[in-house]
């Protein structure tokens, strides 16, 4: 059976990813048990693990906050993911599965025809990104790595990366994917390694450069006016 709590965390971290709660924005344990139907109690723990995954802020007397980053943060994170998700890639091409690759070459190839529509759907996009490099991830056969690339690779998901996109770039990245499926079918670590850094750093390039067209950081966290649940 599942958990309060762990319902409560999933609609939270959604909420997050898609947009409901942009970063900056205000939380409150009240008013999400109120949208979510359950008790303050799961949703204050929820609130806590999302706290430690930093995708939310609680300041001393003002509340808890959807998390944002600097630009410079946004920059370190996507030099992480290079080191780390290069490194995975390049695990990977030693030792995915048919099965495996199977799969990624389904997502690959699905998230191609989305983009090559006339209005991809940046939600579709986002979802199959996710599922790829999460796979990519599990074909290293590294734990620790998973471990490590969990709350780094949920920042361009809350970001939701994607929106800010021209067609051409989203394609771009589709593209990316095939050729990196193509080396992992080919066992070529260094091909692998290579286009895993190419792909990362294509987007960390495109968000830079889109900056001023979103919003990487909300608004500043405004005065918190509700007293009473400004500790959750």
């Amino acid at each position: 059976m599942v958990k309060a709590v762990d319902i409560a965390y999933e609609t939270i971290r959604d909420g997050i990813r898609e947009g409901k709660y942009p970063p900056g924005s205000h939380l409150t344990a009240q008013a999400l048990a109120e949208e979510s139907g359950l008790s303050r109690t799961p949703v204050r723990e929820a609130m806590r693990r999302l706290h430690a995954e930093a995708l939310i802020q609680f300041i001393p007397n003002r509340g808890a906050f959807v998390a944002t980053w600097s630009k410079r943060e946004i920059e370190q994170i996507y030099d992480l993911r290079i080191l780390l998700e290069s490194f995975a890639a390049r695990e990977a091409a030693s030792q995915i599965s048919d099965l495996q690759l199977q799969e990624l070459r389904r997502i690959a190839d699905e998230m191609q025809a989305i983009t090559l529509t006339e209005k991809p759907d940046p939600e579709q996009v986002t979802a199959l990104n996710d599922e790829f490099h999460k796979l990519v991830l599990d074909a290293s056969g590294n734990e620790r790595l998973r471990t490590l690339l969990g709350s780094i690779v949920e920042v361009p998901l809350v970001l939701n990366t994607f929106r800010s996109y021209s067609v051409e770039q989203i394609r771009r990245s589709a593209a990316q994917h095939i050729e990196l499926t193509n080396a992992l079918e080919a066992k070529d670590r260094d091909w692998s390694g290579a286009i895993m850094t190419a792909h990362i750093l294509s987007a960390r390039n495109t968000l830079m450069k889109n900056a001023g067209k979103t919003t990487m950081s909300g608004s500043e966290p405004e005065e918190d006016t509700h007293d009473e649940d400004s500790s959750d």
